[in-house]
């Protein structure tokens, strides 16, 4: 398949709104440079119409090519370096060498097209959230498991059964092999588009995706969750964690942490 990188010439300030809209209007993948954001998303979807009319009118402009899946998947490797999470977790690719000092886990990814190595805000403070967990033989969810990053790491941390899904054929395809490359069998994972159909209830849910998906989300991942049951959710600005809240509260979902990096923000919430 191939994909457009769209590379937006905006104020330093911008990026994380523009990450935000971007991911609501299917973009997949995202890259920040000085003064630059480079943003992918499949030929298929793009709409330059719907570009320009999202990008504020003056003092932003953009350029756009075509690439294929291998200078993506080129494109990955070349900017993966080794991500720690304190001594909690650390996240490298196969061509890396092992952490010295190890970590307590240690987490090998081929990141692909997939989303989720650790160097965005949003999945290093949900690694954070989970370091707060008792996982060991609980049931876990994770909702749009990207590379099986999150997933990975809950079945590390002793939960007895962790299923995942992903709304995209080639994420689910990723992260089936970084599971079996780090010897996760607990960790099932399938292509779904939404939670409707997902039955069971779950000690905890993972949700590392986007404001709107989350909004949309909230009654089915509380129908997951069981009694006592915690939802971990990122994705989410600063600004609209208001927005988030009063949505989880509706559900009788209650906040019991938070974890704020680079404006983005991170939740724990528990079930009432």
């Amino acid at each position: 398949m191939s994909h457009i990188a769209v590379t937006i010439t905006c104020a330093p300030g911008l990026t994380d709104v523009l990450i935000a809209q971007l991911s609501d209007a299917g973009y997949e993948g995202f890259e920040e440079k000085t003064g630059q954001l480079i943003a992918y998303i499949p030929a298929g979807q793009f709409d330059e119409a719907a570009l320009v009319a999202l990008l504020p009118p003056s003092g932003t402009t953009f350029t756009k090519e075509e690439i294929r899946p291998v200078n993506w998947n080129a494109l990955w490797e070349s900017n993966f370096e080794p991500v720690l999470v304190g001594s909690f977790c650390g996240i490298r690719a196969g061509f890396h060498p092992p952490f010295a000092p190890a970590p307590e886990h240690e987490i090998v990814i081929t990141p692909k097209m997939s989303f989720g190595t650790g160097h965005h805000a949003t999945t290093f403070s949900m690694i954070q959230l989970m370091q707060q967990q008792d996982l060991a033989g609980r049931k876990v969810f994770d909702f749009g498991t990207g590379t099986g990053i999150l997933a990975i790491l809950a079945a590390r941390m002793g939960a007895a059964q962790v299923d995942a899904i992903d709304i995209d054929d080639w994420a689910v395809e990723n992260s089936r092999e970084n599971i079996a490359g780090n010897n996760v069998p607990q960790v099932c994972i399938w292509q779904a588009d939404s939670l409707q159909d997902i039955t069971g209830l779950y000690d905890v849910v993972l949700a590392n995706i986007n404001r709107n998906v989350l909004l949309q989300s909230m009654p089915d991942m509380r129908r997951l969750l069981a009694p006592g049951g915690q939802l971990l959710l990122s994705g989410i600005l600063v600004a609209d964690e208001p927005e988030i809240l009063d949505s989880a509260a509706a559900q009788g979902l209650l906040k019991q942490r938070r974890v704020e990096k680079d404006n983005w923000l991170a939740l724990s919430l528990l079930t009432r």
